[in-house]
């Protein structure tokens, strides 16, 4: 009996570092206020799809990486990119059999707990943005949930990723 090792499993770790990029590449000023959370959508796509690859070690690795990135306080991202793994995972059955409008209708609910706890983070260290417009890019990014699912979709199966 043959074993089965991972099959093109650098396009996953290629993908996730490429929205680490996206989330800090410059954006024209207004748009800043809604950036999407790159992030926490390719790692949400394969901690749904691989998530005996891709979990809560990977999202703590990540989000250390983006704190590093945005100059932020060492641990802030790690833990929210952390609980929207936790969620994910929970909700992993279900939200793999929701129809794709469905899907973006809890991942909003779970980017916008992620981003309440993020500014609940900024309230603690001082940072406190001044509104509540601090939920648009989960709006943003639940409304860009079918795009980054299609595309990743079709590259997991086009290069057989397992």
């Amino acid at each position: 009996m043959a074993a089965h090792g991972s099959r093109n499993g650098w396009v996953v770790w290629l993908s996730l570092l490429l929205a680490l990029l996206l989330s800090v590449a410059p954006m024209p000023s207004f748009m800043e206020i809604g950036r999407p959370l790159w992030l926490a959508m390719v790692l949400t796509y394969w901690v749904l799809y691989l998530p005996h690859k891709v979990g809560m070690f990977t999202a703590w690795v990540l989000g250390l990486a983006a704190d590093v990135l945005y100059g932020s306080l060492l641990g802030q991202n790690a833990l929210v990119l952390g609980l929207i793994v936790f969620l994910v995972l929970n909700l992993q059955q279900r939200l793999r059999m929701f129809p794709i409008w469905q899907q973006c209708l809890v991942l909003l609910v779970v980017f916008g707990l992620a981003q309440l706890v993020q500014l609940w983070l900024n309230t603690l260290t001082g940072n406190r943005p001044p509104t509540l417009v601090f939920l648009l890019p989960a709006l943003v990014s639940a409304l860009l949930w079918p795009w980054v699912y299609a595309l990743l979709r079709g590259l997991r199966v086009r290069l057989s990723i397992n």
